[in-house]
């Protein structure tokens, strides 16, 4: 006998794709693995982006407790993963290796 799905906000699965499917959040997420922490850094990586969508983003992503930012000098915005944030590299991680074995040409 097989369990009735889960409503979309009770479901681990749904809950889980409705962060890492927004656009930007992989890329987001991955930069900030990499080390890149600034904003400006972010948005250069992040190609496409622009500023305002960034910092929305940015917002979101901290509000989910996915990222933390840190003040920095006074005059600039650096972010860094929360171990909640930092649980999700290997899912964007398996993402990326899912496009390049089965997306690109």
């Amino acid at each position: 006998m097989h369990a009735l799905p889960l409503p979309p906000e009770r479901c681990p699965l749904a809950r889980t794709a409705a962060i890492l499917c927004d656009r930007w959040t992989p890329l987001i997420l991955r930069d900030l693995a990499r080390g890149l922490d600034r904003f400006s850094q972010l948005e250069r990586s992040v190609r496409g982006i622009s500023p305002r969508t960034l910092s929305t983003r940015l917002k979101q992503l901290e509000a989910a407790g996915l990222i933390r930012r840190i003040e920095s000098n006074g005059s600039h915005r650096c972010y860094g993963l929360t171990p909640r944030g930092e649980a999700l590299i290997p899912l964007i991680r398996a993402m990326r290796d899912y496009g390049r074995t089965w997306l690109t040409h």
